[in-house]
């Protein structure tokens, strides 16, 4: 006799989005005072006119914290309900203990936590692993959290780096739906439809950062070869996104939003023009935020989240590159 059909694996779904930024605001002109730069270099280069800069008090442990705590409002969730907490960071506070953890003792939260190290791909990572480990059944809720204070490795004499970064944090609270039900299949249904990573180390040297804990001789700034990191995010990121829709057999016109990371105007714009979407359908905050790294991806949501324009049922279109260098694609039915 055969025995029970076996069920589905619980599909996750993002039930709450928050975000952190800074207070302190830095303007390019304000910038333009401090490094050999302007506002018209930076915007015709970057497409940023501003940035959030953390204060002292505003550890990478802090956003984070007060980015989870929006998600979980949003969600209408406690922190008791939280299994696990993944911070995606490069810039944490201290080699150990995690950030993740950090945030676990300021919510209240139990259960397990730890970071991700993939530069500005750290968002997407850390939801494919939480997105697996709900479908593997180790946990049920999650909080993903991208958090970075970049201002604290850069080299502020450089005017090729210095300008393009920013800092802040996004959260999503990520959660099980029920195993077996409609929600565990089918692309119109709420949840992670698939992720998709990559990495390539041998351009490891394009973008790094030039020290660690142990090397007092290394100044431990971020080192950028600019030209290079676009000419391989443009294919690269068009290559991870196609790989989404491919898989779950959609194609540019299914997508109600693109969610780059944002790192670059003209990188988001070229990335836009390859799917073949409207610029209004593509959330973009660099102009804003700066480059925020792993931050990005979840800061970007959450404006166009909490201003209206991304509503539940939309599918969502994450993808970013970073230092290693790392890049995937998320794709996500909210």
């Amino acid at each position: 006799m055969a025995g029970p059909a076996a069920s589905a694996p619980p599909r996750t779904q993002l039930v709450g989005i928050g975000a952190y930024l800074p207070a302190r605001v830095v303007t390019n002109d304000e910038l333009a005072q401090r490094v050999d730069t302007s506002d018209a270099w930076i915007r015709e280069r970057t497409g940023i006119r501003q940035r959030h800069l953390a204060a002292p008090h505003e550890s990478c442990a802090f956003m984070a914290t007060a980015a989870a705590r929006a998600a979980l409002a949003d969600a209408g969730v406690a922190a008791a309900a939280v299994d696990g907490i993944i911070v995606a960071t490069a810039t944490p506070d201290q080699a150990f203990p995690a950030v993740a953890v950090r945030v676990q003792a300021a919510l209240g939260a139990s259960g397990f936590g730890f970071d991700i190290s993939a530069a500005c791909s750290g968002f997407i990572y850390a939801l494919s692993v939480a997105d697996g480990m709900i479908r593997a059944g180790q946990a049920r809720t999650m909080l993903v959290i991208g958090a970075e204070v970049y201002s604290r490795i850069m080299n502020w004499d450089d005017r090729g780096t210095c300008v393009l970064f920013g800092d802040g944090a996004g959260a999503v609270l990520v959660r099980a739906g029920e195993a077996g039900d409609a929600r565990g299949s089918g692309v119109g249904e709420p949840g992670i439809l698939s992720t998709h990573l990559h990495a390539q180390g041998d351009l490891g040297d394009i973008l790094f950062v030039d020290g660690a804990v142990g090397q007092p001789d290394r100044p431990g700034h971020l080192v950028m070869k600019g030209n290079e990191v676009f000419r391989h995010a443009v294919t690269k990121l068009a290559s991870a996104v196609s790989e989404a829709l491919a898989v779950n057999g959609l194609d540019h016109n299914d997508v109600d939003w693109l969610v780059p990371h944002q790192a670059n105007l003209r990188i988001i714009e070229a990335i836009g023009k390859r799917l073949g979407l409207a610029p209004d359908r593509v959330v973009v905050t660099v102009d804003q935020h700066a480059n925020t790294s792993a931050a990005s991806i979840p800061l970007a949501l959450a404006q166009a989240y909490g201003d209206g324009r991304i509503k539940r049922g939309d599918l969502v279109l994450m993808e970013a590159l970073g230092g290693g260098l790392t890049w995937g694609s998320a794709l996500v039915r909210l």
